[in-house]
């Protein structure tokens, strides 16, 4: 059973759901979801803590009144995990949850044991390396007064571009849970700095500089096994042909997961069994939630 915990957090509060005991497994959302994100995903996990917390400003967490950078993102969920004494972690991460999940580990890496992600941000990129069908949306957003009418106005983010961008656009029920959160324009601030801070054409500078210190830490950690998930690709898909061959040659202890299923950007609306499956066979395979932390060796 599914329980849902409020922990006091900095000057706010962040929600997060539970299920099961042992070593903490850690799901972790983008933009513009929430852990709702994670509903079907949770129940097929077979072993561990299983965590999903709601962002700052997302979900039912608390709505300070900070700037919802990518520094604030971070400085709440080191203070959630800190307040939790979560050791030994596995991170599982979605769009902006798997950049989160790569600079927490980077910044702790004695306390992760190992991270699956799927649709994420995985390195800074130059306009051309960004899907075609993505750049002028991005463009839009990030020009001054247009991204404000498009993601505050029109709640763009929410109506649009989150059934746009999954193969089966999320049932009326869930995408109203989705837009709770989101009931005026100042709540959808979060909203709009997340899609700002694609790094995109080396701005916004530094979130250029947290993608690049996960990137040499990505590179250099062949003690900690890392997950990839892919799909046949769907509406909106991010993370193609040319970034999975980045993966491969510049994260260490990596393995490619791929199923021939279609899965739009939102993964874990579209695939959730398997993805579920596929981090279960995963974690006990590499007895990640059993006993102390497995370091492997290379060579």
């Amino acid at each position: 059973m599914t329980t849902s915990h409020v922990t006091r957090v900095l000057d706010s509060t962040v929600l997060h759901r539970e299920s099961g005991t042992g070593v903490p497994i850690v799901f972790l959302h983008g933009n513009p979801t929430s852990s709702h994100l994670w509903r079907n995903v949770l129940p097929g996990v077979t072993s561990g803590r299983l965590l999903a917390p709601d962002l700052i400003g997302m979900g039912e967490s608390g709505k300070p009144a900070i700037a919802y950078g990518f520094a604030d993102h971070a400085r709440y969920l080191d203070a959630w995990f800190d307040a939790l004494g979560l050791r030994d972690v596995v991170l599982v991460g979605h769009d902006w949850g798997g950049a989160l999940a790569f600079d927490w580990a980077a910044r702790h890496p004695d306390r992760v044991r190992g991270i699956a992600f799927t649709e994420t941000i995985v390195k800074p990129m130059t306009w051309e390396e960004f899907p075609e069908g993505g750049r002028e949306l991005f463009r839009a957003i990030k020009t001054e007064g247009v991204g404000e009418a498009m993601i505050l106005d029109q709640n763009a983010f929410i109506e649009q571009a989150l059934p746009a961008s999954s193969a089966t656009p999320p049932a009326p029920a869930d995408l109203a849970v989705y837009r709770e959160p989101y009931p005026t324009r100042e709540s959808r601030r979060p909203l709009l700095r997340w899609a700002r801070s694609m790094p995109l054409g080396g701005e916004p500078a530094d979130v250029v500089a947290r993608i690049e210190a996960y990137d040499h830490w990505l590179e250099s950690s062949p003690d900690v096994p890392k997950l990839l998930l892919t799909f046949a690709p769907g509406p909106g898909t991010m993370m193609h042909e040319g970034t999975l061959a980045w993966c491969a040659t510049n994260i260490a202890a990596l393995e490619i997961e791929h199923s021939d299923a279609v899965a739009g950007h939102h993964t874990p609306e579209d695939q959730p069994e398997l993805i579920a499956a596929a981090i279960s066979a995963w974690v006990e395979r590499l007895g990640l939630t059993q006993g102390q932390r497995r370091v492997q060796r290379q060579g």
